[in-house]
Parts: C-alpha cells; structure tokens; sequence
C-alpha cells in the first residue's frame, strides 16, 4: 500500500495514512468491505473523489471529519458504532497520516474490547506519541462512564494483531 503508516491491527482491521488511488483499487483484494475516513475532505493528499472511487468498489463509505486541533468524544463514539454496525466484516480506517486513525483505534481497543493499555497501543505507539490536544481528547474518553466496558464482542476479539502492512 502506498499510504503512510500502514497497519493491519487484527485480521478485521487496517488503520493508515491518506489511501491513494491505487490502494482504493487494491481493497477489494483485501477483503474490504468498509472504509472510514476521520480526515477532512481538505486534509493534504486527499482523494477528492474518494467516496464515489470506494462505492464504486461496491465498499461502504463512511466519513467522520475529525479536525485535527478539536476532536471531540461525540466522533469517537460515532466511530465505535460504525465499527460495531461493520461487526464481522473488514475494515479500513484512514486519516491523513494515521494520528487520528491510530489514536480512534486505541480508544477503541480500550473502551469496546477491554484491552489493557499495552495491548491497545498498537499502532498509535508506532505512528506517533499524541500532543496535549489529543492526550486531553484520549484522557476524557476514557473517564466517560462505559457500562459495557471489558466486554469483547464475540465478533471482534483481536484475532491476530500487530501486522504491518
């Protein structure tokens, strides 16, 4: 894949930087069924007409516009039901450069599977170490209540993590 910090974190689940045009066509080969975009449509190297090259694929569109300086818990949650609505199937999450990507999949990881913290970091410790910003953003999701905290969807246990692709 040519997008930038190319993870494949369980066999359901890739997270990356801004995917090209060429790795929209590769999908499909993959096993792909959904991709959820958290970057805005005027991020660097967006592919402006992403959406209509992925439906195209007959793969499922789905765009959280995140912006970089203000994520707020509302969007994260808004991820956690796309993915939980995609349980079963593969999923490809994408931001610019896999910063808000990764840090959505660790709050995932923590919130939805029960991970501990080392478990959770991959990718996010790979790609990047989060700024104030996104430290205070992460630290607020965790302190929301979560009734359903530590239960693992039986759909979405890890299976095989920490692939790079």
């Amino acid at each position: 894949m040519d997008a930038e910090n190319t993870h494949q974190v369980f066999d359901w689940l890739w997270s990356s930087g801004q995917l090209s045009e060429r790795d929209i066509e590769r999908l499909p080969g993959l096993g792909i069924e959904a991709v959820i975009n958290l970057a805005l449509p005027t991020s660097p190297g967006a592919v402006v007409d992403e959406a209509d090259r992925v439906a195209r694929l007959g793969i499922a569109y789905l765009q959280i516009p995140v912006v970089w300086e203000d994520p707020k818990p509302g969007q994260f949650h808004q991820f956690a039901a796309m993915l939980e609505a995609f349980r079963s199937r593969k999923v490809w999450v994408h931001c610019a450069k896999n910063m808000r990507a990764s840090a959505f999949v660790h709050l995932y990881r923590r919130r939805v599977l029960g991970e501990s913290e080392a478990e959770a970091g991959f990718p996010m410790t790979e790609v990047w170490i989060p700024d104030a910003t996104w430290r205070r953003f992460i630290d607020e999701v965790m302190r929301e209540a979560n009734p359903a905290h530590g239960k693992v969807p039986a759909s979405r246990s890890p299976g095989s993590g920490r692939q790079t692709a």
